[in-house]
């Protein structure tokens, strides 16, 4: 073959991969309002960087006329490429290209970006598009399956892995985002189930939607498989690009500090801690607000994201499941720009209190933030784990487990701001000094105690209550006296649980010193085969 016929071939090959299933499938796509596999790289990543790798290996099967539906590229776009100038590894799969379903060869791709992803040390970003397991392929199609779910949980702990619902992901399929750090799902677009609603009705003889039964509502309020839920793919996939900018690229980096802009970056060092001191002194100053913000009556709410926006760097603080176990809030906030994990209670909802479900939203958070070197800020209001035969009987014994265990094996600097309420086994759970804190603040107003005045007196009085002459008189002069003695920050100031009590405005500049104190922290657990039992 001379060189004009075998360029001319080297063209067509390129068009027929670019066009994935072809103009009419790409029209569709687009008419129910998705994008193409190639359409979504390009938003998620930089400009021009993206490098695509096996865009010729087709699948080698002829049965079921597989081989008239055969596309170069087998239905995933796998390659690398750049966000904000740091490299990650992407497989977008294509559900033009019958159905977006796995074969050999469709997981071959995704099982050799894995790899490289690992061996490069970059996060990995899995776009999922598709029908499911290509039942033509049989075995081949399941091992395939196999080989993505062992590097998954291989790379688990080692890169930053990060899957995209933007489409259908049904029945084994979903576990390899469900191994994945993060997931992200589209309003509308993105479904996730193990059994189809067809399934569900022949077994259980139950009727429901595709929408009910997997919707990204669903996973992100309900059942908490989705961390992250978006209007549109779009703002779904810019919503990964912000995430990635507080993320290191492994295990082994530290977190990214902001990125100066480029009038910044002509004028040098200098305009950079001039910006930052400004941020700072901003942040500071709306430390003052606090006292507003929280009563000091500790039976009235108040919504701790206020508290949030005035610790953190102005407008960085990016929410981790934030419709789902509400009474929790987590999430990546910066501090003079560097990269600080917030775990915090919520008072606004359910008093504050820690259920089975904010336990495995926290400890799961927790842990993320220790496997990438990412600090942690622990915010407490907390009156109790939330009493009751539902909590027992789902489990919150061993759900609420995981928050101790998580906050234990944590080695990152670990630091606690007692705000208000702190009783019991929730006090202890919450990054508790025993239980590993660097260090614990207080503000003067915080209550450390076993329990809140109205139930200790009435276990701890309850007899001389009972004999007095005005039982209401005397439980209240009892509660006065307990709450004197005990609900206050300074007998465990006494006894070094904590180790400083504070004013709110001076909040942040305590915990911005904090951060620097312990930026050299190193410290190994004892050494043993492995320490995720309690996941």
């Amino acid at each position: 073959m001379n060189w004009d016929d075998a360029i001319k071939e080297l063209d067509a090959r390129r068009e027929k991969a670019l066009l994935g299933g072809g103009a009419a499938k790409i029209e569709k796509q687009h008419k129910i309002g998705k994008l193409t596999a190639r359409e979504r790289i390009e938003i998620l990543l930089d400009k021009d960087t993206f490098v695509e790798l096996d865009n010729f290996i087709e699948s080698r099967i002829d049965d079921f006329d597989l081989d008239k539906r055969r596309v170069p590229g087998d239905g995933v776009v796998t390659g690398y490429g750049k966000i904000d100038g740091r490299q990650v590894f992407v497989a977008s799969e294509d559900f033009t290209v019958i159905g977006g379903t796995l074969g050999e060869y469709h997981s071959f791709k995704i099982t050799r970006i894995q790899d490289m992803a690992m061996e490069m040390k970059a996060p990995l970003i899995c776009i999922n598009d598709s029908g499911g397991a290509r039942i033509e392929e049989g075995i081949s199609s399941l091992s395939g399956y196999s080989g993505m779910f062992l590097r998954h949980t291989q790379a688990s702990g080692m890169i930053p892995q990060i899957a995209v619902i933007l489409g259908p992901c049904s029945g084994g399929a979903c576990y390899a985002p469900a191994i994945c750090d993060f997931i992200f799902m589209v309003k509308e677009t993105s479904k996730m189930f193990i059994t189809g609603p067809n399934v569900v009705k022949t077994v259980i003889n139950e009727e429901v939607t595709v929408e009910e039964l997997g919707g990204a509502m669903v996973h992100g309020v309900k059942s908490g498989v989705s961390h992250f839920t978006y209007d549109d793919e779009r703002e779904c996939l810019m919503g990964v690009r912000k995430l990635l900018c507080y993320l290191p690229g492994n295990w082994e980096e530290k977190p990214p500090v902001i990125k100066i802009s480029g009038e910044e970056s002509k004028n040098g060092i200098q305009r950079m801690l001039g910006r930052l001191n400004k941020n700072a002194g901003n942040a500071a100053k709306a430390c003052t607000k606090l006292q507003k913000i929280v009563p000091d009556n500790s039976r009235h709410a108040y919504d701790v994201h206020e508290v949030l926006e005035c610790i953190v760097d102005k407008n960085s603080f990016f929410e981790v499941q934030k419709d789902f176990a509400p009474n929790a809030v987590i999430g990546f906030g910066r501090m003079e720009g560097k990269s600080v994990g917030f775990v915090c209670n919520q008072p606004a909802v359910m008093g504050g209190s820690i259920d089975y479900h904010a336990s495995d939203k926290m400890a799961r958070f927790i842990r993320f933030c220790d496997c990438f070197n990412i600090p942690l800020i622990t915010l407490v209001d907390v009156p109790a784990f939330l009493p009751g035969t539902k909590q027992e009987h789902n489990g919150i014994i061993r759900h609420g487990a995981k928050v101790l265990y998580a906050y234990s094996e944590a080695t990152v600097p670990k630091i606690t701001l007692i705000m208000r309420k702190a009783y019991g086994g929730a006090y202890i759970a919450m990054n508790s000094k025993e239980m590993g804190a660097d260090l614990v603040f207080a503000w003067p107003i915080a209550e450390i105690a076993v329990m809140g005045a109205d139930g200790a007196v009435n276990i701890a009085f309850k007899r001389k209550i009972k004999e007095s002459y005005d039982p209401a008189a005397a439980k209240e002069s009892y509660k006065k006296e307990y709450e004197k003695r005990f609900l206050n920050p300074y007998v465990a100031a006494a006894r070094g649980y904590v180790n400083e009590v504070i004013k709110p405005e001076e909040t942040r500049d305590k915990l911005l010193k904090a951060l620097n104190g312990l930026k050299s922290k190193k410290v190994k657990n004892p050494q043993k085969k492995h320490g995720n039992i309690p996941l």
